[in-house]
């Protein structure tokens, strides 16, 4: 006899407040699991004291006015960021590869001890705290409806916002001549280089196109505006696909997209197949990370080894590709070779561009040396044997 799956039960954070047990469900899109230990706190809580609190692992359930807790969250921060005086070094500089994984538990560590201060939040996702204003349409765009209070990381919340007003205002993409509208969770388009090696590649058709993993669906619309009559974009991430929807509906280009729920490939074949896979083999932490970390490099491979199964006679995959873990030693230019030819791929053009975005400049960002080299390519790929 077969039974009916039950949705997973959502975790709920336990504390004890004015003498009595309490409990509201967990809300973190980072997957953090709820704190063991709670304490309720309010504006007499000083920086320091907070921070130390974090640091050991005591969450704060917050109960004083709201723009109070943004500064003491934004105090915590700069304690963080206070890097402690050392003793000159004359040791030689950490490998890439070494700094990378440094950095990203430099940032895990970051991100764990600022989730520790918490927001109360109400059914209708109001925020029952003085001053506190009216984000329960961010918190509708990203989060289910669920019975009763929740509570969740002030820094999660925040991230809520500043996604509702990337939402609301949109990314202007130079080369569609438009913009686009990321949701909560799907990465932006806000590194416009990539769309212009899409916007100036030579198309093999303008039939047919395949957008494998189209996000928010900029490349999609991109193909539509450079005249490709038929686009079908795949996405397996229900935000990336409603998002997707949403932006191909506003730019008016419906009749000429269909966006399907697909791992990689739909059904069929099509004289042009792009790709836009993440960029660095590394876990993500959170949902917005899956766009630019992937474990493995699974989707690299995984369309690098299905796409000669998927292209039309005499089309052409088009993969877009930063060579950024490259420079950190993730993954070598001769090991991203092997897989196009071990997939039965040639090498037709690759088009370059330098990316413009400021931590490319920064120096004071700890990868400063390999962003500083990296490079954006579009590989034109075809079939060996065509």
């Amino acid at each position: 006899m077969e039974h009916a799956a039950h949705p997973p039960v959502a975790p709920r954070l336990h504390w004890e407040e004015a003498g009595a047990p309490r409990d509201a469900q967990w809300r973190s899109e980072s997957g953090l699991p709820p704190p063991r230990r709670v304490v309720v706190v309010d504006d007499t809580l000083t920086a320091d004291a907070a921070y130390r609190l974090a640091c050991e692992g005591t969450a704060m359930l917050w109960r004083g006015d709201y723009h109070n807790a943004r500064q003491l969250l934004q105090a915590m921060a700069r304690r963080i960021s206070r890097k402690p005086r050392k003793a000159k070094s004359t040791a030689a500089p950490a490998a890439p590869a070494a700094a990378f994984h440094l950095h990203r538990q430099a940032q895990a560590q970051r991100a764990r001890t600022l989730a520790m201060l918490l927001i109360p939040i109400d059914e209708d996702f109001g925020i029952p705290l003085r001053r506190a204003p009216d984000l329960r349409q961010a918190c509708a765009e990203a989060w289910a409806p669920a019975p009763g209070p929740s509570v969740a990381p002030l820094r999660e919340l925040l991230g809520l916002v500043g996604a509702h007003e990337w939402r609301r205002k949109g990314v202007e993409v130079p080369a569609l001549g438009d913009r686009i509208h990321p949701c909560y969770g799907v990465f932006s388009p806000v590194r416009g280089e990539y769309v212009d090696l899409v916007a100036k590649a030579p198309l093999p058709s303008r039939a047919l196109a395949f957008d494998i993993g189209t996000g928010t669906g900029v490349l999609a619309a991109m193909l539509v505006r450079r005249g490709v009559e038929h686009v079908v974009a795949t996405d397996q991430d229900a935000r990336a696909l409603a998002c997707a929807a949403e932006n191909i509906r506003r730019l008016g280009l419906g009749e000429r997209v269909d966006i399907v729920a697909a791992d990689l490939f739909p059904e069929g074949r099509a004289p042009l197949l792009v790709c836009n896979p993440p960029w660095l083999p590394a876990r993500p932490t959170s949902p917005v990370e899956r766009a630019v970390y992937d474990p493995d490099s699974s989707m690299l491979r995984g369309f690098l080894s299905g796409l000669a199964a998927h292209l039309s006679p005499g089309g052409e995959g088009w993969l877009i590709l930063s060579d950024l873990a490259e420079h950190l030693g993730l993954r070598s230019r001769e090991q991203l070779l092997d897989w196009i030819e071990s997939a039965g791929l040639r090498v037709v053009d690759r088009l370059d561009v330098r990316p413009r975005h400021p931590r490319a400049a920064d120096e004071n960002d700890p990868l400063h040396a390999a962003r500083s080299a990296e490079v954006t390519s579009l590989w034109r790929l075809a079939p060996a044997t065509s």
